[in-house]
């Protein structure tokens, strides 16, 4: 099964069952479990619905077990304080009677400038880049400097800029925020791995272990843009078993959309050890 924009955008619209209680479905392209930043996205959706007139500003999750992908889901919205400028939000996702994750979500209404820094155009453009088939229909996606990032032997810099381009963005503020999170989760791991010859994103769930286990986001006004938007992916840590990635989307003209941060989990799988054995030994 082959996902697709427009299926991904409903299944971020959540619907609401009654007041605080939301239901989800899944898009898992095939797949018998669903992507963490899925279900961050739909939780941003709700956070939304439940507060009108206020708009997600940053967004925490916290990933406690994998989402299947033959349940419903179930977001529990909690007020934890609700102002005159300011919401805050705690989100719990379940499936059945197994809680799946938790969401802390700053809500406010946005003010005029007091202050704003200035642009700087990123270092690449999408024509410096090479196509990346990760399938979504509806999305293209270009990687710079980067044949495959899930290739043990692709070696470089713990970074990856990727430039993405969606057949269309929604007009909703909520569901364009829900969009932009959706992809922090695809390639921090990878940016990671990608400094350490003989360890790669191919390796997982057959001799290595991986997951994300934690996504912040945070928007910055307005969240609108047009064309090309680049994911600039940086590993600043990995050791004991866990991996820290942060990073900035921006607009082709610099301006910034929003910055984020991933914690993923590395481990050798229970009896094996990642350390010397080669790539073809591993699978």
């Amino acid at each position: 099964m082959t996902s697709t924009l427009t299926g991904l955008l409903e299944v971020f619209d959540v619907e609401q069952v009654e007041p605080g209680h939301y239901r989800g479905g899944h898009d898992a392209g095939g797949r018998d479990v669903i992507d963490g930043s899925q279900i961050l996205a739909q939780a941003i959706v709700a956070a939304s619905k439940h507060v009108p007139g206020k708009v997600v500003r940053k967004a925490s999750g916290v990933f406690a077990r994998p989402v299947r992908a033959d349940e419903p889901i179930a977001l529990v919205v909690e007020e934890v304080h609700a102002g005159r400028l300011f919401t805050t939000l705690r989100i719990i996702a379940r499936q059945g009677e197994r809680i799946c994750a938790t969401f802390t979500l700053l809500l406010d209404v946005p003010s005029e400038d007091v202050i704003r820094h200035p642009v700087s155009a990123p270092d690449s453009t999408p024509e410096q880049a090479g196509e990346h088939s990760m399938p979504l229909t509806g999305r293209e996606i270009r990687l710079v400097g980067l044949a495959d990032p899930n290739d043990p032997d692709e070696v470089g810099p713990p970074r990856i800029e990727a430039w993405l381009l969606y057949d269309q963005v929604p007009a909703r503020d909520d569901l364009r925020r829900a969009l932009l999170a959706h992809f922090c989760g695809h390639l921090s791991i990878s940016t990671t791995m990608r400094a350490h010859p003989g360890v790669g994103t191919a390796m997982a769930h057959h001799t290595l272990s991986t997951a994300v286990m934690a996504i912040d986001i945070s928007f910055l006004e307005p969240v609108q843009w047009d064309g090309w938007i680049l994911y600039d992916h940086e590993s600043t840590a990995v050791g004991a078993g866990m991996s820290y990635v942060r990073g900035q989307i921006r607009e082709r003209s610099g301006r910034l959309l929003a910055s984020f941060a991933q914690d993923g989990m590395i481990r050798a799988m229970e009896g094996e050890s990642a350390q010397g054995l080669t790539y073809r030994q591993r699978l």
